[in-house]
């Protein structure tokens, strides 16, 4: 057996940007909330037993479930992304693209 590094681990002490960051599933989630929080990726498969290093800087790009944001609800729940895991981020930016038809048109 053989054990292949992923993205966060090929990317120690560097940059991962994730795109469609809120697109990933509960399992890939845990994942990226131990290596957040831990800066390390622990393995158990095929016999073989491992912490990887995974100090990287993550740059992360999500969209708002089902395409529209609403202000009245939090971030978190705009996005589907739970609190716990937004809190590993040190900067959190909201880019907000209103509907405008006249400046739409270009």
């Amino acid at each position: 057996y053989t054990l292949e590094a992923g993205a966060l681990v090929l990317a120690d002490k560097g940059v991962c940007c994730i795109d469609e960051f809120g697109c990933m599933n509960d399992k890939d989630r845990t994942t990226i909330h131990e290596a957040m929080e831990q800066q390390t990726l622990s393995v158990a498969k095929a016999g073989i037993v491992c912490k990887l290093n995974c100090r990287a800087t993550i740059v992360a790009v999500t969209n708002p479930k089902n395409a529209i944001y609403d202000n009245c609800e939090s971030l978190s729940r705009n996005t589907g992304i739970g609190a716990p895991l937004l809190s590993r981020f040190d900067l959190i930016f909201k880019l907000m693209d209103s509907s405008d038809a006249d400046r739409d048109k270009n």
